[in-house]
């Protein structure tokens, strides 16, 4: 069985490649990360005239999640028991009208308690015996921000529900981007981030702690050489120059990793017109 997560970033525009992947690659199960369209607008059809079932959860432009899978796709859930929301302020302006939310505040304004929206940023299901999330993890934006503490909540939250799901004998694998650089070496200059989000104490001890709560990162133990990338930015010649990042893993419950054989990142998927800024990471399991 042959599992794989890939940020495509923006399936509509990429569904033609991304089924291609999947052919060409002999994928059984894909996690999906920015699908960036509502669910309505995700399109299942190219992927089930390929052969594969999907679930997806998108609310808008940005974000979203899905599951691609030809092994079966059951017991689907749209976020982890846990999974916090991104609050968001929201007021009544003074001379009445529409309720604004974060910045769209008006100078002046009565508060409301707004219950945070759960993003799309995860989903589960059930693949030929293996349970399979699709992760994408907040970005944090800068550090300071309110979205960097609704980063670290976020993982924090997931480390606890994925610390209950690690039972003896359990096939978990948790996938996606995880927008934390683990390692100085896993970044082109590292010195480039000081003081931004991604390389932080904070951000890597709770990538860290999903090895401390029982799993196995798996890309870096069967891909461990230093400077090996996931995502590389669209701008000033970041690929053609090798100005990488790699934040894009997949951990895995002792079980399912006792049945890995081995890991790719297709770097191949970064070249040619069209392609998304990420590149699918790639877990071959024994039957």
């Amino acid at each position: 069985m042959r599992i794989a997560t890939w940020n495509v970033n923006s399936i509509r525009t990429r569904v033609d490649r991304v089924v291609a992947f999947l052919e060409r690659s002999g994928t059984d199960v894909l996690a999906i990360q920015e699908s960036k369209c509502r669910d309505d607008q995700f399109p299942s059809a190219a992927f089930q005239a390929a052969g594969y079932e999907v679930a997806r959860t998108g609310f808008s432009q940005w974000n979203g999640v899905a599951i691609a899978s030809r092994v079966g796709l059951d017991d689907v859930a749209t976020s982890f028991p846990g999974q916090p929301g991104f609050a968001k302020e929201a007021v009544v302006p003074d001379a009445g009208g529409e309720v604004p939310l974060a910045g769209d505040t008006p100078a002046s304004g009565t508060l409301l308690d707004v219950p945070p929206p759960v993003e799309a940023r995860a989903l589960g299901a059930t693949c030929g015996g293996v349970r399979v999330w699709s992760l994408y993890v907040p970005h944090g934006r800068a550090l300071g921000d309110p979205h960097y503490t609704y980063k670290l909540a976020w993982l924090e939250a997931l480390r606890a529900a994925a610390q209950g799901w690690a039972e003896p004998g359990a096939q978990v694998a948790l996938m996606g981007d995880w927008n934390v650089i683990p390692l100085d070496t896993d970044v082109w200059d590292v010195t480039k981030f000081a003081g931004h989000t991604h390389v932080t104490p904070a951000e890597r001890d709770a990538f860290a702690a999903f090895g401390a709560a029982g799993y196995t990162e798996v890309s870096r133990e069967f891909v461990p050489a230093e400077h090996t990338y996931t995502y590389w930015d669209y701008q000033q010649l970041a690929f053609p120059k090798n100005k990488g990042l790699r934040i894009d893993f997949a951990y895995l419950t002792p079980a399912l990793r006792a049945r890995t054989t081995g890991v790719t990142i297709d770097r191949e998927e970064r070249k040619g017109k069209g392609a998304s800024d990420h590149v699918p990471v790639i877990v071959d399991l024994a039957d």
